[in-house]
């Protein structure tokens, strides 16, 4: 019974530490993609100023 009781409170150690790996990537990720949303927004901001004015210039 008490080799049980071990066995459990390895695999739950085990799996608490996966946890808290997987937690620390997908806040990685995270920041990455918030970034990236960040670029994008800015990219197309500067994109739309230089567009806009050859589109003023249309009849």
């Amino acid at each position: 019974m008490e080799h049980r009781i071990i066995e459990l409170e390895t695999r739950l150690a085990f799996q608490e530490n996966a946890l808290e790996e997987l937690n620390a990537a997908l806040i990685g990720q995270q920041a990455q993609l918030d970034a990236v949303e960040k670029e994008c927004a800015r990219l197309a901001n500067l994109l739309a100023g230089i567009l806009a004015p050859r589109d003023a210039d249309r009849p």
